[in-house]
């Protein structure tokens, strides 16, 4: 029914979606429960972690009310076992298609996951169970966290006391610690735990804030479209590796320097020959545009070999760091909004640029290269099952954001109507490590 291949999307659910006012709400839990089992039909699978919410302050409330003075550890376990109350609850809901244990200690994995739904709950007295979704995260390789609650985003400050209040789209994990703080306390009400903030910033994860309520942006969200919410990572960084410094070596994945190092600059030319060599073979096109460009190398290359080749990346700083020479054939813009007219090239390509972009700008970013293509589309990605050899020549590479199986990419290029999806024969032995995909435009068929 599911792809065990494919890691799972964990989602936190706030308790206070479950029993916002000492009551059930059923008809969140229902449209969870159509939500959940519609993706699963589509082949996901699920790690719901339930929260203790307004429920969980009612019996701290009232254990303070009767005897006074009660140690954290014992809030804590009040809150706990409010959690695994929740749990069993959407254990019930989903017990068809879920592991018939809850997750309480997550010291151990699940044995023998079978089953597209598990259900996990609150495990000790110290942090939250946002920290527990982050360790499921982090043991089942999931490539985001989505945590549901009431509110429908990250502000800048309490937007119940400040009407100023300021919405935020992106932050990193610095600023979120700046945000919540570094202390865990029973009942603490803050958008994300700071317990499970620190660890998220230890394992560069990426964490979505969205509306609970709103389950057509959670689908959309699932689905990789765009969506309403804060998204939380390692590190700023739009469109992929466009900045400063991953150009300088400090934020991208490569185990030397590309930009400044001898080593680098010779390996990183040599590949680009292969690339244009094989490009010219293969495909032979008239011209062709690279989207996430660099620095030019490659453009440099394939006009050597008489393709009219040009070039397009987001980052301003790669454009001045290309040789003067190439500049009059690159343009600073973004891959989700390509400025040619359509038809444009016989080829466009990609080489490890998609796995950087955010889900919600993956499917624009493609269509975008299949609309300037008269007849061929290739990208190549970086990919979730060739981890063990990408490890080999990359440190970890917190910009992988979209740091996905090959199924994944397989069945989104697929989705495109205009473009059969090709077995890519394109073979280089700088470019062993990822997947390749040749796109050819249908009404080109013949």
């Amino acid at each position: 029914m599911f792809k065990k291949s494919e890691p799972p999307i964990v989602i936190s659910v706030g308790g206070s979606l479950i029993v916002p006012n000492g009551g059930v709400d059923t008809n969140f839990l229902s449209n969870l429960n159509k939500l959940i089992r519609n993706q699963v039909i589509k082949g996901r699978r699920f790690l719901l972690v339930a929260g203790g919410g307004n429920i969980a302050r009612h019996y701290r409330d009232a254990g303070k009310q009767i005897i006074g003075d009660i140690t954290d550890e014992d809030l804590d376990w009040l809150a706990i076992h409010t959690t695994r109350l929740n749990a069993h609850l959407l254990r019930t809901i989903f017990q068809d298609i879920a592991n018939p244990r809850i997750v309480i200690n997550y010291e151990k994995k699940i044995a023998n996951w079978k089953e597209p739904v598990a259900i996990g709950a609150g495990w000790k007295p110290g942090w939250s169970t946002d920290y527990d979704a982050v360790i499921l995260a982090r043991d089942y390789k999931a490539n985001v966290i989505i945590n549901l609650s009431n509110v429908d985003r990250v502000y800048d400050r309490d937007p119940n006391k400040f009407k100023d209040a300021r919405p935020i789209e992106k932050m990193t994990w610095d600023e979120m610690e700046k945000l919540v703080g570094n202390k865990w306390s029973p009942g603490l009400n803050m958008p994300f735990d700071p317990i499970a903030t620190q660890l998220s910033k230890q394992y560069g994860l990426t964490v979505i804030i969205a509306p609970g309520h709103d389950f057509k942006n959670l689908e959309n969200i699932i689905e990789g479209e765009p969506f309403k919410g804060t998204v939380i990572q390692p590190f700023k960084i739009d469109a992929g590796f466009y900045d400063h410094d991953y150009y300088l070596g400090k934020k991208g994945g490569h185990r030397f320097n590309r930009v400044e190092s001898l080593g680098g600059k010779i390996f990183y030319n040599a590949m680009n020959f292969i690339r244009a060599l094989i490009i010219k073979l293969s495909l032979n096109p008239k011209n062709c545009l690279e989207v996430g460009c660099g620095l030019g190398h490659l453009i440099r290359w394939l006009r050597f070999f008489g393709i009219d080749a040009h070039g397009i990346d987001f980052s301003a700083y790669a454009h001045k760091l290309a040789p003067p020479d190439i500049k009059p054939y690159m343009k600073v813009a973004d891959v989700a909004d390509i400025p040619y007219k359509d038809d444009s090239f016989d080829l466009v390509v990609s080489f490890n640029l998609l796995q950087h972009l955010e889900r919600s700008k993956i499917k624009q970013a493609v269509q975008e290269t299949v609309r300037v293509s008269r007849k061929y589309i290739f990208h190549k990605i970086i990919t979730s099952d060739h981890n063990i050899l990408y490890g080999l020549f990359h440190r970890r590479n917190f910009s992988d954001v979209s740091f996905f199986h090959t199924k994944y990419w397989l069945k989104l290029f697929s989705s495109f109507k205009t473009v059969t999806v090709k077995t890519a024969s394109l073979l280089n032995p700088f470019d062993f490590v990822g997947s390749r995909f040749l796109l050819k435009k249908k009404q080109n068929d013949s």
